[in-house]
């Protein structure tokens, strides 16, 4: 009966997975981090943009590319230059956004049009990347998630050395913010 359920839910994509080191994931909605012992099975419903999205008894959660090898996968890495004067790359920032995916559904958050402002403010040693984003509702739950998978991954920017996300709801998200290609993947041309 679990089988079944399980391949109603997430179809017969998920793969099987047993780890082979511990790993740490977050909870998804909550994004209360956990850590997954070594020898622990899940199930691997999702691989895009670098992160992974588990289901591990019946419990949703994320884990970070750059623990692909504990799932026995090859890591997805973004390539980049150091700009050599300090200063952030924005075109990096918005590539990297664009490797988060809703854990979900198969679409980035840039595609979703969930991030409405991406700026960079230099500081004596660094620079802060502030961020406001939305959810697609109110209400939504993935929202922690995804907030700390952006933080995480905009650190990983060269010369970023702090990342604040602010979440906002004004304007209101809706479907005219996606791009055709959300669109398209989500069956939203009518």
């Amino acid at each position: 009966m679990r089988r079944e359920f399980f391949s109603l839910m997430y179809g017969n994509n998920a793969e099987l997975i047993t780890l082979s080191r511990d790993v740490d994931a977050l909870l998804v909605p909550h994004g209360t981090e956990v850590r997954l012992a070594e020898g622990s099975y899940v199930h691997l419903v999702q691989s895009l943009g670098g992160a992974f999205t588990l289901i591990v008894n019946g419990n949703m959660l994320r884990v970070d590319g750059s623990n692909a090898d504990a799932l026995g996968l090859e890591p997805d890495v973004i390539e980049y230059e150091t700009p050599a004067d300090g200063s952030v790359n924005t075109d990096d920032l918005w590539r990297t956004l664009g490797t988060i995916y809703d854990p979900e559904i198969p679409v980035s958050i840039v595609e979703l049009g969930l991030i409405y402002m991406v700026d960079v403010e230099a500081l004596d040693d660094g620079n802060r990347v502030h961020m406001a984003m939305t959810l697609t509702a109110p209400g939504c739950g993935m929202g922690p998630v995804l907030i700390e998978e952006s933080r995480l991954r905009l650190l990983k920017v060269p010369n970023v050395s702090d990342v604040t996300v602010e979440l906002v709801f004004d304007p209101p998200w809706s479907h005219d913010m996606m791009s055709d290609a959300a669109k398209l993947e989500l069956g939203l041309f009518y």
